[in-house]
């Protein structure tokens, strides 16, 4: 048997808006977050889901529940949380995200690397192999656990997965296929 897992990204967040990476900074959707997360929910009608899964920071909870509230479970769980940037938590983007690809085996100063998150991830992995075989299961979450599943799951190298990274190209999708055998 295999998890069936569909990927979701949360909606804009305020600090979005302003090209802040937040990291672990704990922050509202924005009105168009708001709208990306209400209208995904007609996007995916029809898929049927067994649990959602979300980081427990605000923006991927408000997401989830948005798109999601009412008649399936919404599970928040910390190990899907976005890369903790540490002292660059709540930063201008274009100095966060050119540290990112160089934080892969490094840890930001007071945060973590993104092997850490790949860490968190696998763990969260096993727990869902172990108690939802069989199932399909949604999550709701940011950047780093995303780029984490594309090295887990579907063998990509770190530098690969920021390089094909869809923000990149501006390509969103509702949702992203990951299953774990």
């Amino acid at each position: 048997m295999a998890v069936n897992i569909t990927y979701f990204v949360h909606g804009t967040t305020t600090d979005n808006e302003k090209e802040i990476s937040s990291g672990w900074s704990d922050v509202e959707l924005s009105e168009t977050g708001i709208m990306q997360s209400v209208g995904l929910k007609e996007k995916i009608k029809g898929e049927k889901f067994d649990v959602v899964f979300c980081s427990d920071l605000k923006r991927a909870v408000a997401s989830a529940k948005l798109t999601f509230e009412g008649g399936i479970e919404i599970i928040p769980d910390q190990r899907l949380r976005e890369c903790n940037y540490g002292d660059y938590n709540g930063r201008p983007s274009a100095i966060v995200e050119p540290l990112q690809e160089k934080s892969v085996f490094e840890r930001l100063p007071n945060g973590e690397s993104y092997e850490d998150v790949k860490n968190r991830v696998a763990e969260f992995l096993k727990y869902l192999k172990e108690n939802y075989d069989g199932k399909h299961v949604a999550i709701v979450a940011h950047k780093g656990p995303q780029l984490a599943l594309d090295v887990l799951l579907k063998g990509k190298t770190w530098e690969q997965a920021f390089a094909e990274d869809w923000r990149k190209r501006h390509a969103w999708q509702p949702g992203w296929e990951y299953q774990i055998n």
